[in-house]
Order: C-alpha cells, then sequence, then structure tokens
C-alpha cells in the first residue's frame, strides 16, 4: 500500500491493489445517478460484515443537507437500525475504496484522526461529506471516471470480523427501453373500490402497473381530485431502476391526450410516483366517453441496479 497524503480536513489516502473486501458498487453509466438524484443519496445493496447489514451510501452531487457542493459524498451506512435491540451501539474500523481505472489499484480513504467509529441509534452513518472533489472525480487523467463507468467500495470490521460481501453493478440500457400502455376503465362512475391496478405490462424486464384513486388518495384530495400513479409490480422485487415516465388521461372527444405529469425517477419495489391531485373530478367528465376512462402510461427504462 503506497501512502499519498493526510488533509488538513483529516482524511487519510493511500494506494492499495486489493479489493475492498465488504462491498463493491460498479456504476456503469454515473451520468444517471447525477440526472436523477441531484438531492437524494444512491443507497448500495445490503452487504454484511461483523454480523451487522450494512449500505453504502452515494451523493454524486454533494449532500446537499450539509450543503456539500462541487464534491462527492460517501458514507457507510447500518441497515435495519430499527429491528436492533433498544441502547444499541457498535464501533467500527471502516475504509472506503474508489478505483482508479488507469492504474488498476484503488485509492483508499480513512479517517486520519480517529480510527474507530461509534455507532448508535442516533447515528447510523460514518464517511465523508467531501471525498473527493467533482472536478477531480471527472477528470478521466484521473482514471476514476472513465467512458461514464466508476467503482466505489467499502470495508467496515466489528471485532476484527472479516467476511466476503457482495457486489452491486448499476448498468445503462443500451438504447432505452420504452414503452406506452393503454388502460380503459369502463362504468366510470360507479368504480367504488378505493383504488385499481391496471393489469401488469412489461418494460426492460420489469412489471409495472398503473394505479388510479377515482376518489383520491389522501385528505387533501378526497372527493375533488382523481389520484393516478405508477409503480413496479409486486413482483419481481428489484433494489433499483431509473425510469423516465408520463402520465396522461386520454381525451376521446378530442382525439387528444390530457399530459398531466412528466417526471424522472429512481423506482424501487412496491413504491409508486405520480400525483394525489392529478386532475379534479369535475374537469375530468369531457375526457370520458360513454363513461369509459382511458389512461396511458409511457415508460423509458434507462437503468436498471443489481
Amino acid at each position: 500500500m503506497a501512502i499519498l497524503n493526510s488533509d488538513q480536513d483529516g482524511v487519510f489516502r493511500s494506494l492499495s491493489d486489493s479489493l475492498p473486501t465488504h462491498c463493491s458498487l460498479n456504476i456503469k453509466m454515473f451520468s444517471l445517478l447525477t440526472e436523477y438524484l441531484s438531492l437524494d443519496g444512491y443507497e448500495s445493496n445490503k452487504f454484511e460484515a461483523g454480523g451487522y447489514k450494512w449500505k453504502l451510501v452515494l451523493y454524486p452531487n454533494g449532500n446537499k443537507k450539509k450543503n456539500v457542493e462541487d464534491h462527492i459524498s460517501v458514507y457507510l451506512r447500518i441497515a435495519g437500525a430499527k429491528s436492533l435491540p433498544t441502547g444499541w451501539g457498535v464501533s467500527v474500523d471502516f475504509r472506503l475504496f474508489l478505483l482508479d481505472q488507469n492504474k488498476g489499484m484503488y485509492l483508499v480513504i480513512e479517517d486520519a484522526f480517529t480510527k474507530h467509529k461509534w455507532l448508535h441509534g442516533g447515528m447510523l452513518d460514518v464517511g465523508f461529506d467531501k471525498l473527493i472533489p467533482l472536478k477531480e472525480f471527472t477528470d478521466a487523467s484521473n482514471g476514476y471516471l472513465i467512458a461514464d463507468k466508476c467503482v466505489f467500495g467499502a470495508e467496515v470490521f466489528v471485532c476484527k470480523e472479516r467476511k466476503i460481501g457482495a457486489a452491486e453493478c448499476l448498468s445503462s440500457i443500451k438504447g432505452a427501453h420504452t414503452y406506452k400502455h393503454v388502460w380503459k376503465l369502463e362504468k366510470f362512475s360507479k368504480l367504488n373500490a378505493r383504488y385499481y391496478e391496471s393489469e401488469p405490462f412489461s418494460v426492460a424486464g420489469q412489471n409495472w402497473v398503473i394505479v388510479l384513486y377515482p376518489k383520491g388518495d389522501g385528505a387533501s384530495s378526497k372527493d375533488i381530485f382523481l389520484s393516478l400513479f405508477l409503480k413496479l409490480a409486486k413482483t419481481p422485487p428489484v433494489p433499483k431502476v431509473f425510469t423516465e415516465f408520463s402520465l396522461r388521461i386520454v381525451d376521446q372527444k378530442q382525439d387528444g391526450s390530457h399530459i398531466r405529469l412528466t417526471s424522472k425517477h429512481c423506482f424501487t419495489s412496491n413504491v409508486g410516483y405520480g400525483s394525489c391531485k392529478f386532475i379534479k373530478r369535475d374537469d375530468l367528465r369531457p375526457f370520458l366517453k360513454n363513461d369509459t376512462c382511458l389512461v396511458e402510461a409511457e415508460v423509458s427504462v434507462r437503468g436498471i441496479a443489481t
């Protein structure tokens, strides 16, 4: 291992040709993260180390909650904290990794001042607000981001235990898969259930459904608005799907479409996105024909994390 430097901000950096022991996060289209996660962090799948579950959390544009600009923020997070016993706490020694693809070596980042960090119910994350400047990271001559690909990693040791962990890959889909699904709801005025789901349809190997609440979802929209959402079907579960989508109510009388929502989201299993106040029920009547409502969902999948 070659020692590089210890910064004034308390970050110790070195180079190593050893693979990260517990987690490797292989991102094949970093631009997806910067485009879709302007404020939120990207969480890896869970991996195990020292008898605990962990996640690697990456903020590609910096952690805005801590007012971080022009840097990448990366943290190690303990997962499933709610299932741990009351008063739990664990001391960890951790290191974060960033692959230099030019040298075939990893930049290893660790705390220069404190070897062990104490995690507990009030502190679930450890890591670095300013892991690396974006300018340095995106400069291909440094080898960290090449052809929109990069690799992060993590090691975490609890009571000196070491276990081989899991790997995760975020891949783009060549020529983004796009599909338009039309859902016909007949006898619309007699729909009495709280919500209805369309038949499942497939895009990029994932099953999707449209969810419609004819009398609104939530107190602020009840009996006034129609609520409409897109979500992944219950099976099979997938970690993360980067998607651009539109939801529409088709204007059958004017031979057009009433577009109310176009958005980009990172979908996870059983989490829907759309609008509780998609359209007022009174405004919907001109779009119905023979008491039939036509709903369209156009879904374009850009990338999938597996």
